[in-house]
């Protein structure tokens, strides 16, 4: 099995360097946003003897004793929230590296989140970028996800790629290496987040669910499971910031739409990586999602 497996990954990587890239979006939201330090912004949530700080990175990791975490000294009501991430190869099942805005230990159970969170994986499948909101619905036992997962037209464990959200008051926005891949719109009150956030990062085992609805587990014989983390990127307002703060654009017109060659590339993620859209689950009870 062993030279079979090898020829697989072979391909795998082969099918990588050979992928086209999504064409340019033509403006970058990340540029206008200065890079922060990680002390002056953040703090240890959890897990301080898993993580390492060395110059402008940060390193987390996942063993049987315990994860990590990390979350912002302020909560934010909107902003531009971004950070470069590399993630680890190999059997990652089970394992979830994220970088996401919440409520929860403000709202317990009626909490609000926008996440960007990597399902680990086995060494034969490509690893999964789900994006979700959830908005007053956790806790209660009638958790409403609205997820929208991706695989990638890159290898996110060879080296470092930048992820984040854009939450405006009327819309939250994803982007890899600055080209948007979701767009989630306010439509209503109901269905949108509106209470201030703060931004977190962690390492976590979700081994109920993250892999293959948790048909794999993780498995403690390849510890240390590692996330790192540099060139954190926030401009936001604040909880307790002035009215008259706005954030961050995401077009060049400061409209606050997207470009139609930001929407173009949008669309060709969509079109080529898309692999789970809850709007499109036939499963779902759409009633509960009337955005859609």
């Amino acid at each position: 099995m062993a030279p079979i497996f090898s020829l697989f990954l072979a391909f795998l990587m082969v099918s990588w360097s050979n992928a086209q890239g999504p064409p340019s979006p033509g403006y970058s939201p990340s540029s206008g946003v200065s890079t922060v330090n990680f002390d002056q912004v953040f703090r240890i949530l959890w897990g301080p003897r898993h993580q390492r700080r060395d110059q402008d990175s940060l390193t987390i990791w996942l063993d049987k004793t315990s994860g990590s975490g990390f979350k912002s000294v302020q909560p934010y009501q909107s902003g531009y929230f971004g950070v470069a991430m590399k993630l680890q190869p190999g059997y990652t099942a089970g394992v979830i590296t994220s970088f996401y805005l919440s409520n929860s230990e403000d709202h317990p159970g009626n909490h609000d989140e926008i996440d960007i969170e990597f399902l680990g994986t086995t060494p034969d499948q490509l690893y999964t970028l789900q994006t979700n909101v959830y908005i007053r619905g956790s806790g209660d036992g009638n958790i409403i996800g609205r997820e929208m997962k991706f695989h990638l037209w890159f290898d996110p464990t060879q080296d470092y790629h930048n992820y984040a959200a854009l939450w405006t008051p009327s819309h939250i926005i994803f982007f890899v290496d600055d080209v948007p891949i979701r767009r989630y719109a306010r439509k209503s009150d109901a269905t949108f987040p509106t209470r201030p956030m703060s931004v977190y990062g962690s390492i976590w085992d979700a081994s109920s669910w993250a892999t293959d609805n948790g048909r794999y587990k993780a498995d403690y014989n390849y510890q240390p499971f590692v996330g790192k983390y540099k060139n954190f990127k926030i401009s936001g307002c604040t909880a307790d910031g002035p009215a008259s703060c706005h954030p961050p654009s995401v077009s060049p017109s400061g409209s606050g739409n997207l470009t139609q060659q930001q929407l173009s590339a949008m669309n060709w993620v969509q079109s080529k990586y898309l692999v789970y859209d809850y709007c499109q689950d036939p499963k779902r009870d759409h009633g509960q999602t009337p955005e859609c």
